[in-house]
């Protein structure tokens, strides 16, 4: 019995081995993303949307300290603190340290978050228009020339980039910044009906009468990854409404950055359960079109607009489409 029981032993770890072998990594085998994920604490979540990172060709990297565009012999650190007054500092962002206790301190700037503490700190998502009608312009007023950072930027093809893993503290809306994923969605932003020249330039009539994005000559290359692309508003006219009292219009996001940011938005809420898929309401069961009490503002949890945080914002402006992004997201996560 005894040989036998050997053999039968030797028989089950050869299985196992070879089991276990076909399971493991072969070392310097190439791994790819899909290429819709976003970087959580280091960690690969998808979307469902196409996503750009910092770490992909043709990304925006918040964490190099020299300016992106301009001429690379004159981007260094040092000669960017000379050219941009608003730049003091190598970083434009920083750690989520504002709740942290000492010790919490210490393990996180050694060594990086875990997804459980990050989950216990982000409880709000900020939408933001970026008044500079694409990712490529966003960034490079941000970054090149502000010292400010974003979570993501999502393109007038809804294209989405993330310039930062979410685990930093992004600078873009002030007393929400330790608690907050932002994100600045390419439009050029709402203006008093009086005052519309700026919107006059970036919209015009194609040959059909459609209402198409225009891009100044000046922009260049627009670095759009959809070739071709045609820019075109999800409502067809001038979108009225009032935020912060004052009466705005303002141009609809594209029918490409609705679909991506209702993805987007899934995701987080999914990821970080404190990000409740709603937004501020009225008394009239709306959006509130102003800054919320900062009590109320303190208590919230969920997604939000910049103008619901600071009362000289008006971003991201009264066309945005806040039943569709949210109701549509709530049915994704169902």
């Amino acid at each position: 019995m005894k040989p036998r029981l050997n053999i039968v032993v030797a028989a089950l770890s050869l299985s196992a081995a070879l089991a276990f072998s076909g399971c493991a990594t072969t070392p310097g085998k190439l791994s790819t993303r899909k290429g819709d994920e976003i970087i959580v604490a280091g960690q690969l979540f998808h979307t469902g949307t196409p996503v750009v990172t910092w770490m992909d060709p043709g990304g925006y990297d918040a964490y190099r300290v020299e300016r992106r565009f301009g001429p690379f012999d004159e981007s260094s650190y040092e000669k960017t603190v000379a050219a941009a007054k608003d730049i003091t500092t190598p970083n434009r962002y920083s750690a989520r340290i504002n709740t942290l206790s000492p010790d919490e301190i210490e393990k996180i700037r050694g060594g990086g978050w875990t997804l459980p503490q990050l989950q216990q700190v982000v409880d709000q998502f900020v939408l933001h228009y970026d008044v500079c009608g694409l990712s490529k312009i966003c960034f490079n007023v941000l970054h090149d020339h502000r010292g400010l950072s974003i979570h993501f930027m999502v393109d007038i093809d809804g294209t989405i980039y993330q310039p930062l893993d979410l685990k930093e503290r992004a600078r873009h809306a002030t007393t929400s910044n330790n608690r907050s994923i932002g994100i600045e969605i390419a439009n050029m932003g709402a203006y008093p009906p009086s005052d519309t020249k700026v919107l006059d330039e970036w919209y015009q009539r194609d040959a059909e009468g459609r209402l198409a994005i225009k891009l100044p000559a000046r922009v260049g290359d627009p670095m759009l990854r959809v070739k071709n692309f045609t820019g075109r508003p999800a409502r067809p006219d001038l979108v009225r409404g009032v935020v912060q009292g004052r009466e705005l219009v303002q141009y609809d996001f594209t029918p490409e950055q609705y679909a991506a940011l209702i993805k987007l938005t899934a995701a987080l809420c999914k990821i970080f359960p404190q990000i409740k898929p709603d937004f501020p309401r009225g008394p009239d069961g709306q959006v509130l079109p102003q800054k919320l009490p900062d009590t109320e503002l303190a208590a919230f949890k969920g997604v939000l607009g910049h103008y619901h945080i600071q009362t000289n914002k008006t971003d991201p402006g009264p066309a945005t489409q806040w039943e569709k992004i949210l109701s549509e997201a709530r049915a994704s996560l169902k």
